[in-house]
């Protein structure tokens, strides 16, 4: 390991924030959001872009190393610890009510730019450990079907009308959600159907991974009542819904406008760098584990984050992940700035 890889330490600011939040209380309770929406924006509008990838042997040096994994992994307890930490908190009593709000926002934020994220980035390998991972961590999120329909639908569709995680030119962030939300749920139960019905097994089996992902969320949701009070059941879902909701706004900027071209053929044109919008943002590529290089996670989607490439055919987002999103919550604003660069890319 080198020592300029302990940058993607900056990471873990978010869930310290988190955590503090929790202890202090106040207008403190925000935390981890202060860290993404606040300080990360700063910091991309000062510190340099950087287009630089390594050469082919530091990829495959830096593929093996398992200090990146380890970063990885120990979201895990680090995501369960904090929810232990916010109903046992809850619980105790004594908290204003914008205090209550504040800290589910907070512990959501977790929950979607870390729990999901992470998710995200393990449940696109083949270990049956880090499956595993990917799945305890979409739990509380209450997404485990993000696991079935970004790897299976989102990857095959990417950029073309039959993809409800690829926005359309001029739609509003809120309408997107609607759309997203629902419709990634009902695919994830189309493909896994389809999955079974091609090895002759019944959807209704318990082979059905959609079953069984229904099930885990409410163990999550009973043992959150049993453990604590069933009055923080509210503030679990909450947490939930939040967290979901920074992950389809990240989908939301991702892919906003853009278009594969239907072929004679009746198929569409092959996924390339030009699909996905992209942040050379480095202190936002590290805090989110370069999800921001995203054309080239869709170019190889088992490309380990940490060898992730820059890659000049991918158009650039103007701002930075955080700030994007931001903007994205004021549909105009976000219209006026992406629009015209949406047209670029079509011609």
């Amino acid at each position: 390991m080198h020592v300029k890889d302990l940058k993607y330490l900056i990471a873990y600011l978010a869930p310290l924030a988190a955590f503090l939040g929790i202890h202090f209380g106040g207008w403190w309770s925000l935390g981890a959001i202060y860290v993404g929406f606040v300080m990360i924006p700063i910091l991309e509008t000062f510190l340099p872009k950087s287009l630089s990838n390594f050469s082919k042997e530091e990829e495959v040096e830096r593929k093996e190393m398992i200090y990146f994994d380890i970063l990885l992994y120990l979201h895990i307890p680090i995501t369960f610890g904090l929810l232990w930490f916010f109903f046992t908190r809850l619980e105790a009593g004594g908290l204003e009510t914008y205090e209550l709000v504040c800290m589910t926002l907070n512990v959501g934020m977790i929950l979607g730019s870390f729990g999901i994220n992470v998710a995200h980035e393990l449940g696109h390998r083949s270990k049956t450990h880090e499956q595993i991972f990917a799945k305890m961590l979409l739990t509380p999120a209450l997404y485990t079907h993000f696991n079935i329909e970004h790897n299976r639908g989102h990857h095959k569709h990417i950029a073309t009308p039959e993809d409800p995680s690829s926005a359309r030119e001029g739609e509003s962030l809120y309408a997107f959600w609607i759309r997203s939300v629902f419709n990634t749920y009902f695919n994830a139960w189309k493909l896994e159907a389809s999955r079974l019905k091609k090895i002759n097994k019944s959807p209704f089996s318990l082979s059905n991974e959609m079953i069984w992902f229904q099930v885990y969320h409410l163990i999550y949701l009973s043992a959150v009542g049993l453990l604590f009070s069933w009055s923080m059941i509210p503030y679990a879902v909450a947490a939930a819904i939040f967290g979901f909701l920074l992950l389809e706004t990240v989908n939301y900027i991702e892919h906003y406008g853009l278009r594969r071209k239907k072929l004679e053929s009746g198929r569409y044109e092959r996924v390339s760098p030009k699909h996905s919008w992209n942040s050379n943002h480095e202190i936002g590529r590290i805090y989110l584990y370069e999800l921001t290089r995203h054309a080239d996670h869709h170019f190889k989607a088992d490309r380990k984050y940490q060898i992730l490439r820059h890659m000049d055919e991918s158009p650039q987002l103007p701002y930075g992940y955080p700030t994007s999103m931001l903007i994205a919550l004021v549909p105009p604003l976000w219209f006026n700035i992406m629009n015209k660069r949406v047209a670029t890319q079509a011609t």
